[in-house]
């Protein structure tokens, strides 16, 4: 799976990147004149294309294995720590935590004056911003894993998804994740206002942000609660404010297209691959007598409010204050006026007897702790109101004004 995977993220990115060189930015700032012409900028531009693709396939590993945990719970059970699953994850944090701390060894040591336009300094030690994050992510993981562990020994099974070791996982995967999106950004940043080298892998390391956090909803976003309002809170909390942050500072036409397009395909792809991999249940009691992985629900349609929210940023330039409100309340009402009908019906197709299938996987994301019966073809708490839909629009304006801000300030980024 891995070096299959592995040629996706290589693939990508070439395509990503060769697409991305016949578009024009119409988000970026120019950067300043003196820095495109630098001492040694050249040397720290070609370096730092494999610092960021180390970093890049390190959150890779972390999203592989993530996704195949919560399959493996769902298809075995509670299993021995060294699961392949969790020596992904762990994989992905310890080779972002060794990346970022040599970036940090280099730039203190090594090429203190050399790279000191591209660092910052923490208590006197030098590296760029996102090794720091990285360094604080990768800490945070690692100390998750033997708590995990002890936590299962002494409580047994988790009940839900989010438990105390879970959280201190979930904020170690974030530390990461940001890290790698602010290295790979600062590396685009540092290309000419004209090129838009750099931004496909730019575009793919948001996307798998988009999907990681996805993972942490998925107790609200299964199909048969998206006709209930915590399932439109929930996302209008969560996906607005990534997918705008990211594709303001994207230096490609349509980013947040593009990010939504490596979110679900790269969600599609692992559960295809996961369902083809013989499973069975370890642990009593078994309802549901599975032969195969467990797949998670098929990806949200995101690609759909992703590209109503190019159409309005394709609009925009600099904004001052009172502008970037306005526009946030036009993203906001955007994103749900085209996702809550979009996933509405799409979620009566999938819990429906048409979706029971290998691309849609309607009846093959149930555990062998579930009783197969018709609760499983219907809504759960229906309850969807015109208050949810206010709450979900000031969520997702909120989250839009927070996505501009950040986008605004990560086109700025270049250490």
């Amino acid at each position: 799976m891995f070096p299959f995977l592995f040629y996706i993220l290589h693939s990508t990115f070439y395509f990503l990147m060769g697409s991305s060189a016949k578009s024009t930015d119409a988000l970026a700032i120019p950067a300043p004149a003196e820095s495109s012409h630098a001492p040694g900028q050249s040397l720290t531009r070609n370096s730092s294309f494999w610092t960021s693709f180390l970093m890049a396939f390190a959150l890779t590993s972390i999203a592989i294995g993530v996704t195949w945990d919560i399959s493996w719970h769902e298809s075995i059970g509670r299993d021995t720590f060294w699961t392949p699953a969790h020596m992904a994850i762990y994989l992905g944090g310890t080779l972002a935590g060794f990346v970022a701390g040599w970036l940090a060894i280099r730039d203190t040591f090594l090429c203190r004056d050399a790279n000191r336009d591209f660092s910052v300094s923490l208590f006197g030690a030098r590296a760029p911003l996102g090794a720091w994050v990285a360094i604080w992510g990768a800490t945070a993981m690692l100390t998750a894993g033997p708590f995990d562990d002890w936590w299962h020994s002494a409580y047994g099974l988790d009940v839900k998804i989010i438990s105390p070791p879970h959280v201190v996982l979930g904020l170690g995967m974030l530390g990461i994740s940001v890290g790698v999106l602010l290295l790979v950004l600062s590396r685009q940043n540092r290309f000419p206002d004209s090129s838009t080298k750099g931004s496909g892998l730019f575009i793919y390391t948001g996307g798998v942000f988009l999907l990681l956090g996805s993972v942490f909803l998925l107790e609200y976003i299964y199909p048969n609660r998206q006709h209930g309002g915590m399932f439109y809170k929930v996302c209008a909390l969560m996906f607005p404010a990534r997918l705008i942050a990211i594709g303001r500072s994207a230096r490609v036409s349509w980013p947040t297209t593009r990010i939504a397009a490596v979110f679900m395909a790269f969600a599609c792809a692992m559960d295809w691959i996961l369902a083809l991999f013989p499973a069975h249940p370890k642990l009593a009691p078994i309802f549901n007598p599975i032969t195969h992985m467990v797949a998670l629900p098929f990806p949200l349609l995101l690609i759909f409010p992703a590209f109503a929210i190019d159409l309005i940023l394709r609009k925009t330039g600099d904004t001052n204050w009172p502008k970037r409100i306005a526009i946030a309340l036009a993203l906001g009402t955007a994103f749900l006026a085209v996702f809550i009908p979009v996933q509405w019906f799409f979620s009566r197709f999938l819990i429906s007897h048409h979706a029971e299938n290998w691309f849609f996987m309607g009846d093959r994301i149930w555990s062998y702790g579930n009783h197969r019966s018709d609760w499983q073809n219907q809504f759960w708490q229906p309850d969807f109101n015109m208050m949810d839909v206010l709450k979900s629009w000031l969520f997702a304006s909120a989250g839009s004004w927070v996505g501009l801000f950040l986008g605004d300030w990560m086109r700025k980024v270049r250490r």
